[in-house]
């Protein structure tokens, strides 16, 4: 699946804790939310608002 990043709502630096939504992504007109799968601080966002992804891309590092 092709989706485009729509919103990214985190920084490098932020805390999460599972169950935050990271991104929205867009595909077919359907917005896809991106939800963080374990606690931790965002090391890095490896896309950016606009970007273009596919299935298997990696979108964040949390540690």
């Amino acid at each position: 699946m092709v989706a485009n990043v729509w919103k990214v709502l985190v920084s490098e630096g932020d805390t999460v804790a599972d169950g935050d939504t990271l991104v929205i992504l867009e595909s077919m007109k359907m917005e896809i939310p991106v939800i963080a799968e374990d606690d931790g601080v965002v090391a890095q966002i490896k896309v950016a608002e606009g970007d273009v992804i596919q299935e298997g891309d990696l979108i964040a590092v949390i540690e």
